[in-house]
């Protein structure tokens, strides 16, 4: 043993926790506004989506704990996913 000290993270996890539930919540109130065009919906529910899977990624699976370099790695999936959603974008308005 190193004589290191264990830091819980409980405190972190319900935190995570309370926002995917928040982030949750928001998602299924998107479809029912009628104000909303499908695209904008759309595009909500993709970033929500988004969004929860990052603190997922980020809290769950220790990406915060790992090198720069690491994440940048770990970013390049999200940067393809991006790109996908312009071709998308830009095929729709065509």
């Amino acid at each position: 043993m190193s004589g290191e000290v264990y830091k819980g993270h409980k405190k972190e996890y319900i935190i995570v926790f309370v926002i995917l539930s928040v982030l949750t919540v928001i998602e299924l109130f998107i479809p029912s506004m009628e104000n909303l065009t499908k695209l904008i919906k759309g595009i909500l529910l993709t970033i929500f989506a988004g969004g929860k899977a990052f603190f997922v990624a980020y809290f769950f699976m220790h990406l915060k704990e790992e090198k720069p370099w690491l994440k940048f790695i770990a970013l390049i999936p999200l940067l393809a996913l991006l790109f996908a959603f312009v071709l998308v974008l830009e095929g729709i308005y065509r």
